[in-house]
């Protein structure tokens, strides 16, 4: 017993302390982003750096093949990564929620449709569906790639909602609040969301990450943000022909995108730990 007691307090300062260095990588992140909107080191249309520049002084991650300074591509990059983000999961919530909320008060018949619909776009992989919409559309651009990730994200958000809220149905206090005569858009304002809102906000950054991750393979394979935005996946394919005689030019972005990516994980992991109680009293 006495082991277990000593235990809790150095597991529950580790989860903390994940919170709070992926706040800390998140919120670099972040920073960058805004900076770039009234800063950059250099314009990052200029190419007056000299091609394939090692790193220096002057040019802290080099230049790239057009003697663009890859530290100012790279800031804009974290922005992209950013807007991305943010855009992806709020469409993938605002679908996602509605429907699932939906499918939980919704007759059997349909409630199952609606279910399998989402277990085969969840089959689709991410990636391969936010293709498909980005393919169907006249031109790939930024917010057609956000919209298509969202759209992509939105099934794995809606199948989670249903689940929870349906859990959220099946509890005592929703008895005695419709026994009382509250009516269901009410129930589902004071009571469903606010009890699902702590585990919807951990997938909401698992959510980021993934978009992150897509966005840059979108631009990789030239359907996401066109030139001249500076996409950490567009950066990497750029680099791809000059990876042996100036390989910082892909290690650059390819490092940018595993921190954030490493940042919100840490995040959400920590973000689970403060927003549900039971988990932290079980650690």
């Amino acid at each position: 017993m006495t082991t277990i007691e000593l235990d809790r307090p150095a597991r529950r300062s580790a989860a903390s302390l994940t919170f709070i260095v992926g706040l800390i990588l998140v919120g670099l992140h972040v920073a960058i982003a805004l900076l770039t909107l009234v800063w950059t080191p250099y314009d990052p249309s200029s190419t007056a750096g000299g091609r394939l520049e090692a790193p220096s002084l002057l040019h802290w991650a080099g230049t790239d093949r057009l003697g663009r300074d890859l530290f100012t591509q790279i800031m804009i990059g974290s922005r992209i990564a950013l807007q991305v983000g943010i855009g992806a999961v709020g469409i993938g919530a605002a679908i996602g929620v509605t429907i699932g909320v939906l499918a939980a008060f919704a007759t059997r018949l349909l409630d199952d449709a609606l279910a399998a619909a989402f277990d085969i776009l969840i089959a689709f992989p991410t990636l391969l569906l936010a293709m498909l919409v980005v393919a169907a559309s006249d031109t790939a651009s930024l917010w057609s790639a956000i919209l298509a990730l969202g759209i992509a994200l939105s099934a794995i958000v809606g199948r989670l909602t249903r689940i929870l809220a349906k859990r959220v149905l099946q509890m005592d206090f929703i008895t005695a609040a419709r026994t009382s005569g509250t009516s269901w858009p009410r129930i589902v304002v004071i009571h469903i969301l606010p009890n699902i809102w702590p585990t919807l906000m951990v997938n909401f950054a698992l959510q980021f990450g993934l978009a992150a991750i897509a966005e840059a393979s979108l631009s990789y394979l030239g359907l996401g943000a066109p030139p001249p935005n500076a996409s950490w996946g567009r950066l990497l394919q750029e680099a791809q022909g000059t990876v042996y005689t100036a390989p910082f030019g892909a290690i650059a972005p390819g490092l940018a995108l595993l921190v954030l990516v490493i940042g919100i994980n840490l995040f959400a992991d920590g973000l689970r730990d403060v927003g549900d109680p039971t988990r932290r009293r079980s650690r």
